[in-house]
């Protein structure tokens, strides 16, 4: 069973930054990725970034390209993800996700991922 806490939500202004942390225990062998996925009011959950530490392999959705880095402490079972030049698209709840891989790849889909964290909101304003 793989449980996931995540840190690092909050309310910024345009422009600014944060770090979403997630901690994960339990289940290593079933959480080779692990990553963030976000929902805004009245829009689909999408995948943000992943990790993949089979590899190495690292995802973002291109709305965070170039703004976001997400890296692993395997030491702390920790990813981390902070994003800067944030702006008010980028207003959600932030769920930290792990599971997999599948096919060797960590899947954009959220239906696949079986452990979730809670989801710290993220609120940017103009």
């Amino acid at each position: 069973q793989v449980q996931l806490v995540e840190s690092g939500g909050g309310s910024v202004q345009a422009g600014g930054s944060l770090r979403l942390s997630c901690a994960a225990s339990g289940g290593t062998s079933s959480r080779k990725c692990m990553g963030w996925f976000r929902q805004a009011p009245g829009k689909e959950r999408e995948r943000v970034a992943t990790f993949y530490s089979g590899g190495s392999i690292t995802f973002y959705a291109d709305s965070v390209k170039g703004r976001a880095t997400i890296s692993q402490d395997n030491a702390k079972n920790t990813v981390y993800l902070p994003m800067n030049s944030l702006n008010p698209a980028d207003t959600a709840m932030y769920y930290c996700a792990a599971g997999g891989p599948w096919y060797g790849y960590c899947s954009s889909s959220p239906t696949v991922y079986p452990s979730w964290g809670q989801g710290p909101p993220v609120t940017v304003s103009s």
